[in-house]
């Protein structure tokens, strides 16, 4: 793609001529022919690195009127925009060719149940046999085959090309989790979608957004008419806010009126569910589904929705469903032991709220609990999320998580705080080392309880001043539960 056209295409002039065949916001990943977007950050200015880049291959620069003052850039071709972040999603997706015009692209959003409902969709489009994309938190694959992936979205031009090669793979649709922050910092502009659609809301990334509404309206713009359908789940106050809002919204529901309703949910004792989906048409469809709690019946009359709305009957998608598991979702960890092990991505208030209320009915014992917070994240949420678990636990063991850049105790403090202040709170320890409390909650445990690790979910590792050290729940939780045979 030429400058110049790159340059009309988001309405400024091209400053030198210059043929693109790829675009990055790295320096260290520039590929000769590469297009280099020199974004401003917090901290410092990506045209500081311009010279890399240039070095590296760059034959061009996306930046803004600031960007342009550095050395550098003297002589280099320029694209000179005032907010460069807005239009990079629209350049990358030109100079690959416009991806998702070619795929329809079922994008997720919502603070809770993104990842699981986009496995959900990834199975009922493989159900259908149609051959599926999958972006997401817990990772990204291309008709089954796995890619490594960092971000829940990708930035721009890694998402645009990561389309690209889709298309060129023969994918026909992409399930894709979409985060608030994907949408606030620009980075699914240039993507089309077929569906948008929405969990829930609860509270979280506040050391992001300025409070729940603006994190609500980061969400809602997904829903401003990009998309050809839209799928709203109606059981929050947000969720009916945003399909009042939102022409044509299709709503789904496990509570109440609806357009698409989920009644009769059963559990089975082995935590299996099954459910009765309601369309609009009238058609009454079974669903049965490997994951436990309330939350995952709502996940999965999302995702009949949304696969009904691009062309596949729910009743081939409900087969699909049937053996989804998702790591780190309620993932069960059976090492012979007489009670319910599990590990879950829960890491807001709300989530481990639902965890735990969910694994209630499931349990006749105790209810164990390890949860610990992330350090240089939201803070607002460490008492509540100490709160909600010490309410719903027998034993809450408080411990770390990520604590980045943060003292570890001073995380604790403010979840034991929380905790402390809990009316129904049951027995409280604090166990800094994450090891050594999955290995105490285990030591306590006997037949009828549950031991649920919460907070890291799928990770592999736990981020400690700057490093990440191996860490693996499910796999700590399986050595601890060895010592129980």
């Amino acid at each position: 793609m030429t400058l110049d056209v790159l340059g009309a295409a988001i309405g400024v002039p091209a400053g030198g001529a210059a043929t693109v065949t790829g675009v990055t916001l790295r320096a260290s990943d520039v590929r000769h022919g590469d297009l280099f977007a020199a974004l401003p950050g917090s901290r410092a200015h990506g045209a500081d690195y311009a010279a890399v880049a240039v070095a590296g291959g760059a034959v061009a620069v996306l930046t803004d009127p600031d960007g342009t003052r550095r050395p550098a850039l003297a002589g280099v071709p320029l694209l000179v925009h005032p907010r460069p972040r807005e239009v990079l999603g629209a350049v990358a997706a030109l100079v690959h060719g416009d991806p998702t015009a070619h795929l329809r692209v079922l994008g997720v959003t919502g603070t809770s149940g993104k990842t699981t409902t986009a496995h959900l969709l990834e199975a009922g489009l493989a159900a259908a046999r149609r051959t599926a994309g999958l972006i997401g938190t817990v990772g990204t694959r291309i008709d089954g085959r796995r890619l490594p992936t960092a971000l829940t979205t990708p930035e721009a031009p890694d998402l645009q090309a990561l389309f690209a090669v889709m298309a060129e793979d023969g994918v026909t649709d992409v399930a894709m989790e979409v985060s608030s922050h994907a949408l606030t910092m620009g980075r699914v502009a240039g993507t089309r979608f077929a569906v948008a659609a929405f969990t829930n809301l609860s509270q979280d990334h506040l050391d992001f957004h300025r409070d729940m509404e603006d994190y609500f309206e980061a969400k809602a713009t997904l829903f401003d008419g990009r998309a050809e359908h839209a799928v709203v789940c109606v059981d929050d106050e947000w969720g009916r806010r945003l399909a009042a809002r939102t022409p044509g919204a299709v709503t789904v529901s496990t509570t109440g009126p609806a357009a698409w309703r989920a009644v009769d949910a059963r559990t089975g004792p082995d935590g299996t569910q099954s459910f009765t989906a309601l369309a609009p048409d009238g058609a009454q469809v079974p669903v049965r589904l490997q994951l436990p709690g309330a939350f995952n019946v709502a996940n999965a009359a999302v995702a009949l929705a949304c696969l009904d709305a691009v062309g596949v009957p729910a009743a081939v998608a409900a087969d699909g469903f049937a053996g989804v598991e998702v790591p780190g979702r309620m993932q069960r960890i059976e090492e012979g032991q007489q009670f319910l092990a599990i590990v879950d991505y829960a890491h807001k208030p709300g989530a481990v709220a639902a965890l735990l209320d969910a694994l209630r009915p499931q349990v006749t014992g105790r209810l164990i609990v390890v949860l610990g917070c992330g350090g240089d994240r939201d803070r607002g949420k460490r008492p509540l999320m100490g709160a909600a678990a010490a309410a719903r636990a027998e034993l809450l063991i408080v411990t770390d998580d990520n604590p980045r850049s943060e003292d570890p105790a001073a995380i604790r403090a403010e979840m034991m705080a929380g905790a402390e202040a809990e009316p129904r709170a049951g027995d409280l320890m604090e166990i800094g080392d994450r090891r050594a409390a999955i290995a105490a909650a285990v030591a306590y445990a006997k037949p009828g309880d549950a031991v649920v690790v919460a907070g890291k979910g799928h990770e592999t590792g736990q981020e400690v001043m700057g490093v990440k050290h191996p860490f693996d729940d499910a796999a700590e939780l399986a050595v601890a539960l060895q010592g129980t045979r």
